[in-house]
């Protein structure tokens, strides 16, 4: 009776045969940090890359063109006084077409439209500042800057409907287009011929309004 009891302990305390253990659910851990290892080195090399495009974009950002050096076009010395100066500018506006936005003696702003394309719109604008120099108010400084504005036709399409109830249901569409000019570019002129040709404008007329010659409005009745 004591045998029987003995054996059936030692039989419940038997280990697991090997055909049990491979049924048995196991987790296997240094396979797993291998993998999220992996992610996060490949995490990592995606955000070097973007880092790299950022840098590479400021690198070629725009005002990295800019160099501020004393040969630049936008600005020319002439023999005449400050108030003589934005006078031959606003002259100068004023015979291409341009309308004045702003006369003072020391600044002048206008501008100009243009079509060049059936629904592309140009608009320029200049701004000019006048700056004495020394030589008893003599010499002065024109400052000249042109802004280009590009624009273009942008359609939307308004639909309303109309119902008439002494018929019942039925709904007559009404439909309208409304055109509206929508900014899609704006840019500095830059220096060049453009600038250049504006400035001998306006030397020619300093040179007429020195030598005191009259200027023609077409209906005048001076002497021939």
């Amino acid at each position: 009776m004591m045998m029987s009891r003995r054996t059936s302990h030692l039989s419940a305390s038997k280990p697991l045969a090997a055909s049990d253990r491979r049924h048995r659910p196991t987790t296997r851990l240094p396979g797993l940090r291998l993998t999220l290892a992996a992610a996060l080195l490949g995490l990592m090399a995606g955000c070097g890359a973007l880092g790299g495009e950022g840098a590479g974009s400021r690198k070629n950002s725009v005002y990295q063109n800019e160099r501020f050096q004393a040969d630049e076009t936008f600005s020319r010395l002439f023999d005449a006084s400050v108030e003589d100066t934005c006078e031959a500018a606003r002259r100068a506006l004023l015979s291409q077409g341009y309308v004045i936005n702003l006369a003072q003696p020391a600044s002048i702003t206008g501008s100009k439209r243009f079509q060049p394309e059936g629904e592309v719109h140009v608009e320029i604008s200049f701004t000019i500042v006048c700056v004495p120099e020394i030589g008893g108010g003599k010499l002065a400084t024109a400052y000249v800057s042109a802004l280009q504005d590009r624009y273009t036709v942008k359609r939307s399409t308004n639909s309303t409907s109309l119902g008439v109830s002494a018929i019942g249901s039925i709904s007559v569409p009404l439909s309208s287009t409304s055109e509206s000019l929508v900014k899609v570019a704006s840019e500095t002129i830059p220096a060049g011929q453009f600038y250049d040709r504006f400035f001998a404008l306006m030397q020619r007329l300093l040179k007429d309004q020195n030598a005191g010659v009259p200027e023609s409005f077409g209906g005048g009745g001076g002497n021939p």
